[in-house]
């Protein structure tokens, strides 16, 4: 097996995780950092043993003996110009989180890493939730029947929302709704998107960057599916983030009971329910 060195670029709590993750794998020989927290980047040097720890990116660049560089910065307008640079240098590149801010962006980025026959990837998590991969492996192999449609409920505490929003000019969609359409599409594969519909609500966040409190995305497939993503960050302070997706099938050997809310509050005493504050979903047949 080659090992490679490997960079990561922003090391707070994701870029934290991904660089304490690369400094244990057998396949990377020397781990580099940048950051440009003074304190947090010598916390991080000392946790992960790193090679170098540096405050500019283009050292990072500069160093042709890094082979593939990990981007985890904020604020997100960092992402294109850092990946430019490091594509550029010929490095493989996994970039957090949106590509971009703005369309052309992207695809300068997905163009350098095609002429350069270089990995370039976005670190879509959700591919490795285990619940999602035996859903996929289910659809594939046809016990789930032939899906129709697939909807998707994100919604974040807007205690988090506005942390995340204050960063910049971002929406639900680009932050929460685009984990969502990439684990659908994965699900979905080979079918593809041919048309896409959105459309966002104002509220709360409004105030703090302009943006929706909600969107709602619509995307039909080329085999005709209807997926329909919906992503929000305004739940009042302290609610639980929330997250649900359910596939609706023509054809199948199991059956699904429907979701209905009950507006009474939960009133179980079980650990794993919550709080009795904390509002079920609880399932009942249709009828």
């Amino acid at each position: 097996m080659q090992q490679v060195e490997v960079a990561v670029i922003g090391t707070g709590w994701c870029g934290g995780i991904r660089a304490e993750t690369l400094s244990r794998s057998s396949i990377v020989d020397k781990l580099h950092i940048c950051e440009i927290r003074p304190d947090r980047l010598a916390e991080v040097k000392k946790l992960t043993n790193a090679a170098t720890a540096t405050s500019d990116y283009r050292d990072i660049v500069r160093n042709d003996r890094i082979r593939v560089v990990y981007i985890s910065t904020t604020p997100e307008s960092n992402h294109y110009p850092i990946a430019r640079d490091c594509l550029k240098a010929g490095k493989h590149v996994l970039l957090e989180k949106p590509i971009a801010l703005e369309l052309f962006e992207a695809d300068e980025l997905i163009e350098i890493a095609r002429r350069g026959n270089l990995k370039f990837t976005i670190g879509y998590s959700q591919r490795f939730n285990t619940k999602l991969a035996y859903a996929r492996k289910k659809i594939t192999d046809g016990t789930l029947g032939k899906p129709v449609s697939v909807m998707v409920s994100r919604h974040l505490s807007r205690g988090l929302g506005k942390k995340i929003a204050s960063r910049g000019r971002l929406s639900p969609a680009a932050m929460e709704s685009t984990h969502d359409l990439d684990f659908v599409f994965w699900l979905l594969e080979p079918a593809r998107p041919t048309r896409v519909y959105s459309q966002g609500a104002y509220g709360y966040m409004q105030a703090v960057n302009g943006s929706y409190d909600i969107m709602w995305s619509t995307v039909t497939m080329d085999n005709g599916v209807l997926v329909s993503i919906g992503g929000g960050w305004n739940l009042p302070p302290s609610y639980p983030n929330y997250f649900r997706c359910r596939p609706c099938r023509a054809s199948g050997s199991t059956t699904s009971t429907p979701d209905r809310w009950d507006p009474r509050p939960c009133t179980s005493s079980s650990a794993s329910c919550g709080t009795s504050r904390r509002w079920c979903r609880r399932k009942a047949r249709a009828g």
